[in-house]
């Protein structure tokens, strides 16, 4: 039986108040090495985190619609549009109307683009490094965030 957040009976401790015992504390605080270091990898590529996930995307899947590269991210069309136009300003990606449906927005690879994966290909042996964790060991933890993600936005 699923609880509301808000609804939930709790016992008082002194511990469960402080900045240290805080989930949202320690994913957040976190995330800022993550990013520091993602940051300097792809410093080498010049890209920055966002274009990354995008490309990522496109590398898994080329020529794939705005909404689905937005709902793959998580991401809203207002968010995405302006990295799809630096991407395309920087020769990665085209854009183009689909001949079927003129509302809908399919992006492409450009050969650079394609090109810039395997210049990419040792980014997740790299954070692996700088996490001092296995592939393995990221993997698993990937996995326990996923699911996280998925119980937390399903208990709104």
């Amino acid at each position: 039986m699923e609880t509301e957040p808000t609804t939930t009976t709790c016992a008082a401790t002194p511990e469960k108040l402080k900045l240290g015992s805080q989930l949202c504390f320690a994913l957040y605080s976190t995330l800022h090495g993550v990013n520091r270091v993602y940051r300097r990898l792809l410093a080498d590529l010049d890209l920055t985190y966002p274009q990354y996930l995008v490309l990522l995307v496109l590398w898994e899947k080329d020529e794939v619609g705005v909404g689905e590269i937005c709902e793959a991210l998580f991401l809203e069309t207002a968010t995405l549009t302006p990295l799809l136009k630096r991407l395309e300003t920087r020769g990665l990606i085209q854009r183009r109307r689909s001949a079927e449906d003129e509302r809908r927005v399919i992006v492409t690879l450009t050969a650079e683009g394609r090109a810039l994966r395997a210049r990419a290909e040792c980014i997740p042996d790299r954070i692996a490094a700088a996490a001092g964790w296995s592939l393995d060991d990221l993997i698993d933890l990937r996995g326990k965030l996923i699911a996280l993600r998925t119980n937390l936005t399903t208990a709104d």
